[in-house]
């Protein structure tokens, strides 16, 4: 029975090549992800396509780089923000705070939600576009 067997990528090598041997920490921590998963199981994560995580790579994206730098730091890196309210947190919990709905039945949920959307420095919701329940 042939079965292809995937070939092994150096997504490491590869960026270090591409952005001329100085691949800065967030580029080299993509890289290692993708060489211990699979590129596409990485883009799902950090919310980009496979193509996109390639062009990245490569140093070719001619998007926003610093977004996909931010989902990187968020979704892989495992950074740590000053949350206001609850400490230090991990951002991606951070991150998953400002995703949830309005929850009257708990006063932890309810003043979260308020937090996340009255000014924290780390939020990426746009509070003029959001009401908050009374």
């Amino acid at each position: 029975m042939n079965q292809t067997v995937r070939p092994i990528t150096d997504y490491v090598a590869k960026a270090f090549q591409a952005w001329n041997g100085a691949a800065p920490d967030w580029i080299v921590a993509l890289a290692e992800a993708c060489s211990k998963s699979t590129q596409s199981a990485v883009a799902r994560k950090v919310g980009y396509s496979a193509p996109t995580i390639s062009a990245v790579l490569g140093n070719a994206y001619k998007g926003n780089m610093a977004k996909v730098e931010e989902a990187v730091r968020w979704q892989l890196i495992g950074e740590t923000v000053a949350c206001p309210h609850l400490g230090t947190i991990r951002k991606t919990e951070c991150q998953e705070w400002q995703g949830k709905p309005y929850a009257a039945t708990s006063s932890l949920r309810a003043s979260m939600f308020r937090a996340c959307r009255d000014g924290c420095p780390h939020s990426r919701i746009a509070s003029a576009t959001e009401e908050t329940p009374s």
